[in-house]
């Protein structure tokens, strides 16, 4: 394995966690917009009747073959701040998905998001 270099050109793959467990499809890469590198990804799971997208982090993430391995167990990624596969992150949910991973959170100096769909 080696790390991701431009991850979006991963989207479509499978995702799984630091064991192998597959946790869906990794659908959009979403930017630190302070840096502009990639920071969190959203992945397709749930049955296909109720499908959504959950929020994870891309740091420490590596790819295989065909997959990503992100660095985050399963069960975690499960509970995590979702949207609907055709919805969009309101910016006062943006703050809970770092929370979520136990990540610092801290907006822009003008108080902009941190996170930007690509």
């Amino acid at each position: 394995m080696f790390e991701a270099g431009d991850i979006r050109e991963w989207r479509g793959h499978g995702v799984v966690d630091p064991r192998g467990h597959k946790i869906g499809t990794l659908e959009a890469v979403y930017v630190d917009t302070a840096t502009d590198q990639p920071s969190f990804a959203t992945v397709t799971v749930g049955l296909p009747t109720r499908r959504r997208l959950v929020f994870v982090p891309l740091s420490g993430a590596t790819v295989g073959p065909d997959y990503l391995k992100i660095a985050h167990p399963k069960d975690v990624v499960k509970k995590a701040p979702a949207i609907d596969t055709d919805g969009e992150l309101p910016a006062t949910e943006e703050p809970g998905i770092f929370a979520h991973y136990e990540l610092d959170y801290a907006p822009g100096a003008g108080g902009e998001r941190r996170l930007a769909r690509r």
